[in-house]
């Protein structure tokens, strides 16, 4: 059986009686520290590996200013996922905020956007995992990036509590690791560092602060989207969040505050000791300057390349746990096939964490952490304009819609992010036409099963669709 609805733009089928019940999360795993801890988690990573790239394309005041830029972007945006979240708990994340705004395309085009992000995230980390683990132990490529999928992913099908718990514990490390950084350059910074790159004369606008001119700001932020990337995924704890109208603001604000702290300090730190033209392609960033004012085998930097691994791992091992849930969302709605959204007795998606883990380890093999970054923002940045769109919808459409937290600014807040996010969607295709291209296929493909398949198995007993429905019909009457 099946009924039409959206003005016949989508189909909804009956489904067994159990289906929700073979499809359920565990409640109240997570309350606003942990959730705090896991918006570090996604992102920290970026602070070890990845950003640096930023300086080859821009210089230091490149990477500066799109830091900036990013770093508003990002905190804007947070703001307006505070209030989504707290007024609009599901495990859907984004996709559930566009769905209730825009209806079942504008949920689809977002939570794909997002499964494009995180599907990839990962892959690109595993090339970092992979550098750090063979500056240790002298071991690199497919056998390092198995081992982190098939070693994490485990983890994760032990249970969401216990995977967060862990999780958090990994991140303490990193961030510990940061600190030790942070006191063992601060004695040492010299801003000369900062502008040792060469000048490009034929760039325009290029000063030893923008080596590469005006055009290098542009180029230098997808990078410094690595700083901040996945933050976004904390609405996805929704359903195992505790009392998420409360905990869901604080968690996802107080991380985003822990992370501009830390975006800043490894921007000016690293290349403020070792130079920018040391830094802009070193594939251990921290560790590296560490290594010029204490030598290869010192201590300290020992220390940082060892404990500096937990930062990759947390990104990893959280953004897993993003995509997972990213996956479960969708499947559970019809949007992708159902199956992905079965859980077991620990209440975990078996098949929504082993099937992207192995799509993200094929593309690890590819080694070009570099572009899968860039690939990456191409899927976060459509996702950010999206939502941002829908916090603004969402905010005439149904201005009596209960809203625990309310953004600071308004719709002139998440304006503004929607306009950077654009902006920095934009840049992906002057950084890479290639990384842009090869996501926009993978986009395309994803579409093309919504448009041909999917939207005529759509599930309408699921909390994404149900609400959607109910805010519908009570805007038909009234």
């Amino acid at each position: 059986m099946s009924n039409n609805n959206e003005s016949g733009v989508v189909t909804y089928n009956e489904v067994s009686a159990d289906y929700l019940d073979k499809r359920q999360l565990k409640k109240g795993v997570a309350g606003w520290v942990l959730l705090a801890s896991l918006g570090v988690s996604y992102v920290i990573s970026g602070d070890f590996a990845g950003w640096n790239f930023g300086l080859a394309q821009g210089g230091f005041g490149g990477m500066l200013i799109a830091t900036v830029l990013m770093g508003i972007m990002y905190t804007f945006m947070v703001f307006g996922l505070a209030e989504l979240s707290s007024s609009l708990p599901t495990a859907g994340g984004g996709y559930s905020f566009a769905r209730r705004a825009m209806g079942p395309w504008g949920g689809f085009l977002t939570g794909t956007a997002i499964l494009l992000e995180y599907s990839i995230a990962p892959a690109a980390i595993a090339v970092f995992i992979g550098a750090y683990v063979n500056s240790i132990f002298g071991i690199d490529g497919p056998l390092v990036y198995a081992g982190c999928y098939i070693a994490f992913i485990g983890i994760h099908l032990l249970g969401a509590g216990e995977a967060l718990k862990i999780m958090m514990c990994i991140t303490g490390v990193a961030v510990i690791a940061l600190l030790v950084f942070a006191l063992g350059l601060i004695p040492h910074f010299d801003v000369n560092n900062l502008l040792d790159i060469a000048v490009n004369t034929e760039a325009a606008g290029a000063t030893p602060f923008l080596p590469e001119g005006y055009i290098g700001i542009w180029s230098a932020i997808p990078f410094a989207i690595w700083l901040f990337l996945a933050v976004e995924g904390v609405p996805l704890a929704a359903e195992e969040t505790s009392n998420p109208g409360r905990d869901m603001p604080r968690g996802i604000i107080t991380a985003m505050v822990i992370l501009l702290i830390f975006a800043f300090g490894v921007l000016f730190l690293a290349p403020g000791v070792a130079g920018s033209e040391m830094m802009k392609d070193h594939g251990a960033p921290l560790v590296g300057a560490l290594q010029v004012v204490y030598g290869e085998n010192s201590s300290i930097a020992t220390f940082v390349n060892i404990v500096g691994l937990f930062g990759l791992i947390a990104s990893f091992f959280s953004i897993i746990y993003a995509y997972s849930r990213q996956v479960f969302a969708l499947s559970r709605a019809g949007y992708l096939p159902r199956f992905l959204s079965i859980t077991g007795e620990r209440k975990v998606p078996t098949m929504a964490l082993i099937i992207p883990g192995i799509i993200g380890f094929l593309l690890s093999l590819t080694g070009e952490g570099d572009l899968m970054i860039t690939m990456a923002v191409f899927g976060a940045t459509i996702s950010y304009a999206l939502m941002m769109l829908s916090h603004i919808i969402l905010r005439f459409k149904e201005p009596n819609l209960a809203r625990p937290y309310r953004t600071p600014g308004g719709i002139f807040t998440t304006g503004i992010a929607l306009i950077l996010s654009i902006v920095a969607f934009a840049s992906t295709f002057l950084v890479s036409l290639e990384a842009a291209m090869w996501a926009g296929i993978f986009y395309a493909i994803l579409v093309a099963y919504f448009a041909f398949y999917s939207r005529h198995h759509l599930v309408g007993k699921v909390p994404d669709e149900e609400f959607a429905a109910i805010a519908q019909a009570e805007s038909e009457l009234s």
